[in-house]
């Protein structure tokens, strides 16, 4: 008589030996069809886990429910083909990586009693943001391998996106849905359309260290990946040029605008105690010795570098949005305002400019800088000319004006008239991602481009 146990225990032995195989061939079938993932599908290993939700992933083994995976299987080859390409997809953007974050401040409102039960919350909205925008890069790749017809939800949803999103990112699609706020029975039908895999191993508990050496790992796949789409031929880069497109916006090179502004900071002497310089054991050995007597006092004065002399200049032409130009200079104004982004003194000229000088406000003081924050309103609406803001300020100059002028940041659109002429300070032409042309830009410029959903915390420069 055959021991019951043991009978199940050789069933499911056979079951994950069947779903090993159909996962091994799901693989080779994508990377037949997709060389420029082979190193990020070798990366992930098998693991059979009877209490998954379907499918998921920690970015480093695949969990699967054996049951549902031999169920999807007889559904199509397909499903399990795109079940397994969303998982790796996941990964390369390391999404759950910023599941961390986002969960953190979830617990914190929780605390706090900003959120209800009963809603949605940001991580209910930054997983399903993650799930459409895999989705749309599987659906736009027209490989015989993973593609299915969209449904209409599907189609209507992209197109929702597409008309606020260049590219559906996880990030920009996540910010649209905390906008929308989207209706509970409509959330839910976005869920059950979108829904791939289990994002519970996401969450699990890992050293800081480990989970940054994967993240790097991920990385390090998909910058490889980039360099491999970039040699295919023109026929396989137009058939995937939405996954190219994401892996293009994730693997920009970003900059801190906090840093960017302190390339135009200059170094000076001012009155505050110099700690770096300082020894405390001469401090202490001559207290210790004499009393009260210290055998060396800190310095009264530290050599930094800040911000004092800066020109800002903003077009205001009619190409021009107000909006970005609102949202630009309050970031400047929240970087400018640091106490040590600036000195106590400061000399900061605002410039309005289209194709003449609409206004010119200066500020000397944090106080001035949020009256005119407050009070700012956009002047002009003509045509873009840059060089006279250029001679403005070279005018200003040789009136002595400014002691020590570093540098001026230009906000613009890009389309107008440049200088010809390379000007004695440092000057940054300031674009706004999807919203510049930069075809004319002189090489002696600086160009930086910021994303206007980014701006606040990383920027392309």
């Amino acid at each position: 008589m055959i021991d019951p146990t043991r009978h199940r225990q050789l069933q499911e032995l056979n079951e994950v030996e069947l779903c090993v195989q159909i996962l091994n061939t799901a693989r080779n079938e994508l990377y037949l069809n997709m060389r420029f993932l082979d190193v990020s599908l070798s990366s992930l290993g098998f693991e059979a886990d009877p209490g998954c939700h379907g499918m998921g992933t920690d970015g480093r083994i695949i969990y699967y429910n054996p049951g549902y995976l031999l169920d999807l299987y007889r559904k199509g080859r397909v499903l399990v083909n795109r079940t397994y390409l969303h998982l790796v997809l996941h990964c390369l953007f390391c999404h759950m990586y910023h599941t961390h974050l986002i969960a953190g401040a979830v617990e914190q409102e929780e605390k706090d009693g900003e959120t209800g039960s009963s809603k949605p919350d940001k991580l209910d909205y930054w997983n399903l943001a993650c799930d459409i925008a895999m989705e749309s890069v599987i659906d736009d790749l027209y490989k015989k391998c993973v593609h299915i017809p969209p449904s209409p939800l599907r189609r209507e949803t992209y197109l929702r996106f597409r008309k606020r999103l260049k590219v559906l990112t996880a990030e920009g699609i996540y910010k649209e849905l905390l906008k929308m706020n989207p209706p509970e029975k409509y959330y839910k039908s976005l869920v059950n359309e979108f829904r791939f895999d289990d994002h519970t191993y996401w969450l699990e508990e890992t050293p800081p260290e480990s989970r940054i050496q994967r993240q790097n790992q991920w990385n390090d796949n998909r910058e490889k990946m980039q360099t491999e789409m970039e040699s295919l031929g023109d026929q396989e880069a137009e058939d995937s040029k939405s996954i190219m497109d994401q892996v293009q916006v994730e693997n920009r090179e970003r900059y801190d605008y906090k840093l960017f502004l302190k390339k135009f900071s200059v170094l000076k002497e001012e009155l505050q105690v110099d700690e770096d310089s300082f020894d405390y054991a001469f401090y202490t050995y001559g207290l210790s010795l004499y009393g009260n007597m210290p055998l060396i006092e800190p310095l009264e004065s530290k050599e930094i570098y800040r911000i004092e002399d800066f020109v800002i200049v903003i077009d205001t032409s009619m190409s021009c949005s107000g909006e970005l130009v609102l949202k630009f200079l309050e970031e400047t104004y929240s970087v400018l305002c640091e106490s040590e982004s600036y000195f106590r003194k400061i000399n900061i000229h605002i410039i309005q400019c289209d194709d003449k000088i609409q206004s010119d406000q200066v500020i000397t003081s944090r106080e001035e800088m949020e009256a005119y924050r407050r009070e700012f309103t956009v002047k002009g609406q003509g045509g873009t000319d840059f060089r006279p803001a250029f001679e403005y300020v070279n005018q200003l100059m040789a009136l002595g004006r400014f002691k020590s002028l570093r540098g001026l940041i230009y906000f613009t659109d890009g389309q107008g008239i440049y200088p010809v002429k390379k000007p004695v300070y440092d000057t940054a032409f300031v674009f706004v991602q999807d919203h510049y042309s930069d075809v004319s830009v002189p090489a002696w410029a600086i160009k930086l481009i910021l994303d206007i959903d980014d701006i606040g915390n990383e920027n392309e420069i």
